[in-house]
Parts: structure tokens; C-alpha cells; sequence
């Protein structure tokens, strides 16, 4: 077997879509924060808008950084996890920071609750990760 043939693509097609994804959340996401911040008043429905926007700009800007860790850490060996596992790590990330801004509009974060929900989320990842991988051993 000649050496190029045990290594694998640079970029899979689903992770390109993936990055295509993650600058479109990105830029939507920032600037619609930076619009909602600069011309509206706190009130009930912007607030939820100021939820969804931070969302979407956050899962968007993590999104590289989760593809280059899931790519630097994978084995060689094995294949790299799908565009759709990155672009949900990204989600679970976003999540928290969503979480985080919520609870600490009434002042009730601090730094042990962030902790428990950033482990919760890591355990639900860790958990779907681990089935996913062992039905792809499966079905080969």
C-alpha cells in the first residue's frame, strides 16, 4: 500500500458545508447583535431575539475551533468524525454560553453552577459520541 493511501482527506465535503454553515451563523449572528444592541431597548421580545442571535453567533465562531481540535485529536486510524457531530459540538458550546448569559441576567450564575452545566453537557456529548461510535463498528 503506497503512502498516500493510508492518509486521509485534508477536508471531507461535509466539513467544507459545515464551515460554509458556521460563517453564515457567525455573520448573521454578530450582526444581528450588534443591530439589536444598537437600536433597541431592553424589553421582553428583544431579549429572546438577543438569545437566539447570541447563538447563532457563537456556534458559528466556535465552529472552526471544534473542527480543528476533532480533527487534531482523532487518530489516523480512525475516521473523522461527520460535518453534522462537529456542527452539534458547536450547538452544545453555544448552549452553554446561551445558558450561562440567562442565568446571570438575574445574577443566579456563578462558578460552580457553570461548571455542572458545562459537565452535564459534556456527559450528554460524551454519552451520544460513545453510541455513535460503537454502531459505526457495528454495521462495518
Amino acid at each position: 500500500m503506497s503512502e498516500n493511501s493510508s492518509r486521509r482527506p485534508r477536508t471531507p465535503a461535509d466539513h467544507w458545508g459545515a464551515l460554509a454553515a458556521a460563517l453564515i451563523m457567525a455573520g448573521i449572528g454578530w450582526i444581528g447583535l450588534y443591530q439589536l444592541i444598537g437600536s433597541e431597548i431592553p424589553a421582553a421580545g428583544p431579549r429572546w431575539l438577543f438569545f437566539v442571535l447570541l447563538h447563532l453567533a457563537i456556534t458559528g465562531s466556535v465552529l472552526p475551533v471544534v473542527r480543528y481540535f476533532n480533527v487534531r485529536l482523532t487518530p489516523t486510524s480512525q475516521p473523522l468524525p461527520s460535518g453534522g457531530v462537529i456542527v452539534r459540538q458547536s450547538i452544545w458550546i453555544g448552549l452553554f454560553v446561551v445558558t450561562c448569559a440567562w442565568l446571570r441576567m438575574p445574577r443566579a450564575l456563578t462558578p460552580t453552577i457553570a461548571f455542572f452545566i458545562a459537565l452535564a453537557f459534556i456527559v450528554v456529548e460524551v454519552f451520544i459520541r460513545t453510541r455513535e461510535i460503537a454502531f459505526e463498528r457495528e454495521s462495518r
